[in-house]
């Protein structure tokens, strides 16, 4: 989301704070985060989970999310959704803000994928009742007319649930649960949300942001990164995907790259934006998904990975400046709340890339730092709204489970660059 725009929307639909008066400009942080430095310190001097407590939180967080399973809709009686819950509002039908749909249906298909990755032999009853509703709800909902991509400028997050959506419907397509005139359904969705992401693609440059922009450094890593980790999955599912559409997509992620190795939250190091952000503890979030998603179409290389996530070590403390915190992006890194279990979680994918030989230190030090920042109910939460804890718990659950899942194929070599349109 772009700053000033996001700032606007606040003065429109104050989530955060109770109040709607002005308040003065946050105070300047200075660069050593003592506090946080200090936790960051005490926590990896703490003893890492043994592989019994990680089975245990990966058991646990199944629970609570289906637990958490919910309706916003007065007409559903079931629960069928996990909402996404961030500071952007929506006018609903009676005038009183409300949670997008592109929240809804992008917060729902990321449990649903991390509950499909946690139970890859067999669900269970719980899990597959919640799946099988919350399939339904994402269906519909796609048909919605916030969802469609035509005429669809400035912020939103429908772009965002495109995205996850496609995610899980490619995890959920095979499983034993999903009958032929079912799976019929989900392949028709499979293609449109591939037409959607194509038509949301960014005007000049490739790549994607919540939702289509034409700012010349609109799009963003945060989401382009993901989503072409996504389409990679339709693609070696049999579902067609425009070469050209991938291509600008990592052109952009490159172009994404300043001099220090930190990816920009738009899409170039080299605009007077991009330069004020190029510090890596703005990134550290961003570069491991962005090296990785690069490194599978042989655009990066293992020590980029690895720096990536050693940045991502020695500068988690500005991320847990900015957990649990009101507001967005705040000075003087501008990181959001919403990109510290997002950084854990694609960390955790990179360290999958890293010679085996460094792999079990490395996912010991992110264990000891989501441990450090556990519930007391055993989930996750960025965010000072109850309901994200869905979102924190799923996104640590994939991080969990990285060790055990496959990696990402990787899109084929391209033989030349594609230019921007």
């Amino acid at each position: 989301m772009w700053i000033a725009t996001c700032a606007a929307l606040l003065t429109l639909f104050p989530q955060d704070t109770p109040s709607t008066k002005a308040r003065p400009r946050a105070a300047r942080e200075q660069p050593s985060a003592e506090k946080e430095l200090k936790r960051k310190q005490a926590a990896f001097e703490t003893k890492a989970p043994e592989e019994k407590e990680l089975d245990d939180a990966r058991r646990r967080s199944i629970g609570l999310l289906v637990g958490m399973q919910e309706s916003l809709d007065p007409a559903r009686k079931e629960p069928c959704e996990w909402p996404y819950e961030g500071v952007y509002r929506v006018p609903g039908e009676s005038g009183k803000p409300e949670i997008p749909i592109g929240y809804r249906v992008g917060g729902t298909s990321i449990v649903c994928s991390a509950l499909l990755r946690a139970l890859p032999e067999k669900l269970d009853k719980p899990s597959e009742a919640a799946i099988e509703r919350s399939l339904a709800f994402v269906l519909e909902a796609l048909k919605l007319p916030k969802m469609q991509p035509e005429g669809c400028k400035g912020y939103d997050v429908r772009g965002w649930g495109h995205a996850y959506a496609l995610e899980f419907l490619l995890l959920v397509r095979t499983r034993p649960m999903v009958d032929e005139a079912r799976r019929k359904d989900i392949d028709a969705a499979v293609n449109w949300l591939i037409e959607a992401l194509d038509k949301l693609e960014h005007s000049e440059s490739g790549g994607w942001n919540y939702a289509r922009t034409d700012a010349p450094d609109g799009a963003s890593p945060f989401m382009t990164a993901p989503t072409l980790q996504f389409l990679d999955q339709a693609r070696a599912a049999g579902f067609t995907v425009s070469q050209e559409l991938v291509q600008r997509a990592l052109g952009t992620l490159e172009a994404s790259r300043g001099d220090s190795g930190a990816v920009q939250y738009a899409t170039s190091a080299r605009t007077e934006r991009g330069k004020a952000a190029e510090e890596i503890p703005a990134a550290v979030a961003r570069m491991a998904v962005v090296e990785t998603t690069l490194h599978l179409a042989g655009r990066s290389d293992p020590a980029r990975i690895e720096k990536a996530i050693e940045s991502f070590f020695a500068h988690w403390e500005w991320l847990e400046v900015r957990r649990r915190q009101n507001g967005t992006h705040i000075p003087p890194y501008n990181i959001a709340p919403y990109y510290f279990f997002y950084g854990h979680r694609y960390v955790a994918q990179a360290i999958e890339f890293l010679p085996a030989d460094k792999r079990a230190a490395a996912r010991e030090r992110l264990y000891q730092l989501l441990w450090a920042v556990r519930e007391s109910s055993g989930g996750w939460n960025d965010r000072v709204f109850p309901r994200s804890e869905n979102f924190g718990t799923a996104m640590t659950l994939c991080a969990l489970l990285e060790p055990h899942v496959a990696r990402p194929v990787g899109w084929p070599a391209a033989t030349g660059k594609q230019p921007a349109k």
